[in-house]
């Protein structure tokens, strides 16, 4: 920017050159890593029949580990319930992965259109880009695993547009998904057209990111423990893959929401109403824990006739009334999975707070973890009760 000349703003990003440094670095270490090739490299050559007899995670990252119906399971059974995880998990990723492609590009247009924010946006670019591997190679192995497993789809489900509930499990109707939807349209346009809130949106990001690393970087160390790495199961190495490209991603949410905030002018009211807003919504995302897949923040409740369609398959082969049974058992009673999947929310919690602890325009509220400050095991017990008498009622096998 030269400063000779009229400009719209007072600061420029190249004056601070510390932020500009990280960003470069950032930036640069992001191509030169890049995992493009090898992910799409890995997608193409997956084949389940390959893998099949494998687990893809560790032990722990278990769909119900830890429940009454891990420990039923046969030894086949848990390598499947281990597989299941990394399907049911990375469809999960897929989905915010659509919504971060769509506002990363709305807040690129909403900073280019300051001096000096080029090195932002190209940033922005090239993560959208990646992006879109992640979400082709999570959609080709899951997609081939549930059309070879199950011969239908249980976890996975075709490509959808942005402004659906980022949660595949929420607890939500057709009105609040409508709203849902307004609602993220209406933040695409602010976004697009507002500096602060397009720079806003990577704080949020932010969180996110925040909560997948905890558990992604678990979920890797599979691959990077295994004894033979060349002929280690493909999801793994995707895995692996994913998180390595994620850990730039978080680092440039974490300069452009915390950092390059700072090169702005003050917000205005409105704009740190509709900032502390998207927190608020995240946060509420973040409020449940979830024991059928650990480290994913799904209502539960939700979640319960996808569980009974999977366990009545003829991959489980259990009765009706069998699988209502031992879901009964997991999701009613106190059981390991259970604590250990409050633990991961506390862990996710504890993080959020400190993470936006020293960001100024956030609210008190907020930064205390908002609705997920609420969460307890003593409430997940009572809703999960609540809604699987409810549940049993409509099967009528009460």
């Amino acid at each position: 920017m030269r400063k000779k000349l009229y400009q719209r703003e007072h600061n420029t990003l190249a004056e601070d050159k510390l932020t500009v440094k990280k960003l470069e670095f950032n930036h640069r270490k992001n191509k030169e890593q890049d995992h493009t090739e090898l992910l799409d490299s890995s997608a193409k050559s997956f084949n389940y029949q390959d893998c099949k007899g494998e687990y893809w995670n560790p032990e722990k990252f278990s769909l119900l580990y830890g429940t009454p119906l891990w420990d039923q399971a046969s030894a086949n059974e848990r390598v499947l319930l281990n597989q299941i995880y990394w399907v049911a998990y990375y469809a999960q990723i897929i989905s915010a992965e659509i919504a971060t492609i769509f506002f990363n590009q709305t807040a690129a247009a909403g900073l280019f259109g300051l001096e000096d924010f080029r090195l932002v946006c190209e940033t922005l670019d090239f993560e959208s880009m990646q992006e879109r591997a992640h979400i082709d190679a999570f959609k080709v192995i899951g997609e081939q695993f549930e059309e070879e497993v199950f011969g239908e789809r249980i976890f996975t489900y075709p490509m959808r547009p942005y402004f659906y509930e980022t949660m595949i499990f929420q607890k939500t109707n057709m009105i609040k998904k409508f709203w849902k939807s307004i609602q993220l349209r209406s933040y695409s346009l602010l976004s697009s057209g507002n500096a602060f809130i397009g720079c806003q949106y990577l704080t949020v990001r932010g969180l996110r990111t925040l909560n997948g690393k905890i558990v992604q970087h678990q979920l890797s160390k599979y691959y990077t423990d295994h004894e033979d790495k060349e002929n280690a199961p493909i999801p793994s190495k995707v895995s692996y893959y994913h998180f390595m490209d994620e850990s730039y991603h978080f680092n440039s949410s974490n300069i452009i929401g915390s950092d390059i905030i700072k090169n702005l002018k003050k917000p205005t009211a409105f704009e740190s109403f509709i900032a502390n807003l998207g927190i608020k919504g995240t946060l509420k995302d973040h409020s449940n824990f979830n024991i059928s897949v650990n480290g994913i923040f799904w209502y539960e409740p939700a979640i319960f006739e996808t569980l009974l369609k999977l366990l009545t398959t003829k991959v489980f082969g259990m009765s009706e009334k069998d699988a209502i049974h031992i879901l009964k058992e997991c999701f009613t009673k106190e059981n390991q999975g259970i604590v250990e999947a409050f633990e991961t929310h506390q862990t996710a919690l504890e993080s959020y707070r400190n993470y936006l602890s020293n960001i100024e325009y956030v609210s008190k509220s907020n930064k205390n973890g908002g609705a997920m400050n609420k969460t307890s095991i003593e409430n997940y017990l009572t809703e999960n009760r609540r809604q699987f008498f409810e549940f049993e009622r409509k099967k009528n096998v009460a």
